[in-house]
């Protein structure tokens, strides 16, 4: 690409334009784009709206949630829908099968079987309990057949246990 400009003795210049850099630039910004087109549309977050509406008619009640909680001491296994217990924990630690027995009766009631995903359980533990009584609790879900398992923390549990 070339250019002519005029000077103040009326001679012209001639310059030639490098345009690779632009070129180099322009390439570059569409690998960026492209890269970044593709993981805007993955990081998406799908939002239908439930619950009251605006005029107050309510659309959809929300599912009931099956949750368990490890404390230091006990395990807390309950549904949204109020039903709640408590399993103690004797001296030599949690009573896994008392867990395994519960779950089984949940996963047999009504309201845990006509939930959407009825395989679904939340999972919390507080900061004192160990990692591997975690992933125990987690065996013993999928051994009662709730094998769709969500770790959240414990505030964010759908059941409260403490206030």
């Amino acid at each position: 690409m070339g250019a002519s400009v005029g000077t103040d003795t009326g001679d012209s210049v001639n310059v030639e334009l490098n345009v690779v850099p632009f070129i180099d630039l322009m390439s570059c910004l569409t690998a960026f784009l492209l890269v970044t087109a593709v993981w805007s549309s993955y990081a998406q977050i799908p939002v239908a709206p439930k619950g009251e509406s605006i005029d107050g008619v309510l659309h959809e009640a929300p599912p009931t949630a099956l949750s368990v909680l490890l404390t230091e001491h006990d395990i807390w296994v309950g549904l949204s829908t109020g039903s709640r217990h408590q399993i103690h924990s004797s001296g030599g630690g949690y009573d896994w099968d008392a867990l395994a027995t519960l779950l089984g009766d949940y996963s047999e009631m009504p309201d845990v079987q006509n939930r959407p995903n009825p395989r679904a359980i939340e999972i919390a533990g507080e900061n004192t309990v160990v990692y591997q009584d975690l992933i125990t609790a987690m065996d013993y879900s999928i051994g009662a057949s709730f094998d769709d398992i969500g770790y959240v923390d414990p505030k964010s549990l759908t059941v409260r246990f403490k206030e």
